[in-house]
């Protein structure tokens, strides 16, 4: 199953201007955050609660961010 992750995308953009920045504050490697935003990782739930924290998304809206199917 894959999920649209145009939401995360842009408030990725709009927090971090890019993506490496970002995935950078996550502590993972930037192909990794590629990866995982183009559906060929998943990601694990610590890593959720860690990009909601860096993105001020409350906790809630966690469906809305990475499970929106394709």
């Amino acid at each position: 199953m894959s999920f649209n992750y145009s939401k995360l995308r842009g408030k990725i953009k709009e927090k971090f201007a890019t993506q490496s920045a970002f995935a950078k504050e996550l502590g993972i490697s930037s192909v990794s955050l590629s990866a995982k935003l183009n559906n060929r990782v998943e990601f694990s739930q610590m890593e959720m609660d860690k990009c909601c924290e860096l993105l001020e998304i409350p906790k809630d809206f966690i469906p809305i961010f990475f499970y929106t199917k394709s």
